[in-house]
């Protein structure tokens, strides 16, 4: 299966076209490091992987990264995917970002956590056992709260693996071997490729409020002939 991948959620602005079925494919990945900017940064790379495969028309699945990440960054590449599934009949599945970070370590005898840095002592969190099982669903815990929660000697993955790692003197976690700023868009397309598009919708999983609120305080007050 070709699967194009997109990622913005984090810490890059990526796109790859993947052939999943064959393992000795050269993947065509167009990847951007960038903490903002991932709006202007994305069609261009997206443009350029799927001129490097040939066209949309060459693409089996669409794969994006729905969360939990940046609000801007998920809207991005969701937005992205969308506007690609609709120019042709290509299914768009959704993959989570604790779990594409997580997925590199899998199977090295070991849990897995994935945690993303939220501020504040704060960190969206999910651990998986060695084969890649989920251990409890997606969320937003006190750094603290969820080291305390991980089996011995697990793998931390993520923006928030050292907060997670020294929040508690004494427990055996490791640091994983993995990228932790960002997805690898390969593993994105291959999450992707294994998911059912049935179960693998492609929403946004935010696992928080935003930080900016309208503001309430301050506001010019309207003259009585202004509707």
């Amino acid at each position: 299966m070709r699967v194009l991948a997109i990622d913005t959620a984090l810490g890059a602005a990526s796109a790859a076209v993947v052939e999943t079925g064959d393992g000795a494919a050269p993947a065509l990945v167009f990847s951007r490091d960038m903490a903002r900017g991932h709006a202007e940064a994305l069609m261009p790379l997206v443009a350029q992987a799927l001129e490097s495969a040939g066209g949309l028309g060459a693409i089996d699945r669409i794969a994006v990264t729905v969360g939990p990440g940046s609000f801007t960054g998920l809207r991005v590449g969701l937005a992205c995917a969308r506007a690609l599934a609709l120019a042709g009949p290509t299914p768009i599945v959704g993959v989570s970002t604790l779990e594409a970070l997580a997925a590199p370590s899998f199977g090295r005898g070991a849990a897995v956590a994935a945690a993303v840095d939220a501020r504040h002592g704060r960190v969206f969190a999910q651990a998986f056992d060695a084969g890649g099982a989920p251990l409890a669903a997606p969320a937003l815990l006190p750094a603290e709260e969820f080291a305390r929660a991980l089996p011995a000697n697990a793998l931390v993955v993520g923006s928030g693996a050292d907060a997670v790692i020294a929040a508690v003197d004494g427990l055996p976690l490791r640091k994983a071997d993995a990228p932790h700023h960002a997805p690898d868009p390969i593993v994105v397309a291959r999450r992707g490729a294994a998911c059912d598009p049935g179960d693998a919708t492609p929403r946004p999983l935010y696992l928080k409020a935003a930080d900016a609120h309208p503001q309430t305080g301050g506001r010019i007050a309207r003259r009585p002939d202004e509707s």
